[in-house]
């Protein structure tokens, strides 16, 4: 198996070195910032000793050397700061999507492609339009995440364990966050017994906030122990064939077509042909 994870910041490194340290797959980190991936992979391989893992972790700025990978995780771009706006997030990372499905298309034949980057909802659409695979090989990570958050909150008010808890959130992240909590459970049990409507629903707006708030206490960057977590949920559950079921964002067009086409009138149409 071999799993290319496209970006090596934070968010990128941290989903490889999970999924390595699993011995999930041969794992390629790109980036295009020259060295960084590459020494980022050789300091995860050193401690392989210490570690007992067998499989490779390599690091390039050429996208070849992902060639013919089963997987790819993008997560690629840049991280949202404080004041962001969603447009302006897509104005600076689809142009970058766009180029990484170009090369998907190129090297790799059917793969899995795990978008990260955000807004993950557009930027699944239009990563399914670049690559032309099928809607069923392409998806946004955004619902794993959510609905961890969604759980370890219910978890933590209630001073039980997160594993007790099951819960599921949908659709993308903040306002297009859709939680379900009349299906959250503790052992079975609706959170309706155990909680109010109002301290449900002060959960659900912490839910939605969850990442804007990290990124307010980080002052510069965004979450990624936590996204790299439900990364690997999903590429462990695919690579083992778990037949796992987890919420994750569909490449098709639900209410992102009118930011993919101003995107696409903002850096010329040639970009979506």
């Amino acid at each position: 198996m071999k799993i290319s994870v496209i970006g090596a910041g934070f968010v990128g490194a941290t989903t490889a070195q999970r999924i390595w340290e699993k011995n999930l797959g041969d794992v390629i980190l790109h980036d295009i910032i020259e060295g960084m991936p590459q020494g980022k992979a050789l300091d995860m391989m050193e401690s392989a000793p210490l570690l007992g893992v067998e499989s490779k972790i390599v690091g390039t700025n050429l996208f070849e050397d992902c060639a013919n990978s089963d997987i790819y995780v993008i997560t690629s771009g840049l991280a949202r700061q404080p004041g962001m706006s969603r447009e302006d997030l897509l104005n600076r990372n689809a142009e970058i999507a766009s180029g990484v499905a170009e090369n998907i298309a190129r090297f790799s034949k059917n793969p899995i492609v795990i978008v990260v980057s955000n807004p993950v909802d557009v930027l699944t659409y239009l990563i399914a339009l670049k690559t032309k695979l099928p809607k069923n090989r392409v998806m946004g990570m955004a619902g794993v995440l959510d609905s961890a958050r969604f759980r370890y909150f219910i978890a933590s008010e209630l001073g039980i364990a997160p594993q007790e808890v099951q819960a599921m959130v949908l659709g993308g992240h903040g306002d297009e966050m859709v939680p379900l909590p009349r299906f959250a459970t503790v052992s079975g049990v609706s959170i309706e017994h155990f909680l109010s409507k109002e301290k449900i629903e002060q959960l659900i707006k912490r839910t939605r906030d969850g990442g804007a708030e990290i990124v307010q206490l980080l002052k510069k960057g965004s979450a990624y122990y936590a996204p790299s977590a439900a990364i690997l949920e999903m590429v462990e559950s695919i690579v083992k064939d778990q037949k796992g079921c987890y919420p994750a964002l569909p490449g098709v067009k639900v209410n992102t077509e009118s930011l993919v086409n101003m995107w696409a009138f903002q850096w010329s149409s040639e970009k979506m042909e």
